[in-house]
């Protein structure tokens, strides 16, 4: 008797040597709308170390909202981005 481990493994190699044409997609609906969409709940961008100078009250803002200060600052700086993106567009 084959395990479900097993099974599954055998039915994974199966399909990974299926061409892509004979795959049946029919019972997936097309995503239309992605206004739901998270940014980054799957993708996570590269991260880099620096270091920035920034106005004391500035910093002091930030650190306000608890732990996480530097990801608010990417955040901030992320959305003024996307905005300027758009701007371009």
């Amino acid at each position: 008797m084959k395990t479900a481990a097993k099974k599954l493994e055998e039915e994974l190699e199966s399909l990974a040597k299926m061409p892509d044409e004979e795959i049946d997609f029919s019972d997936i609906p097309a995503v239309t709308d992605w206004s739901k969409a998270v940014v980054g709940r799957f993708y996570r961008p590269v991260k880099e170390t620096v270091t920035i100078r920034l106005d004391a009250d500035v910093l002091d803002w930030l650190k306000q909202g608890g732990k996480g200060y530097q990801t608010r600052v990417n955040k901030i700086l992320r959305a003024v981005m996307e905005q300027q993106r758009k701007k371009a567009a």
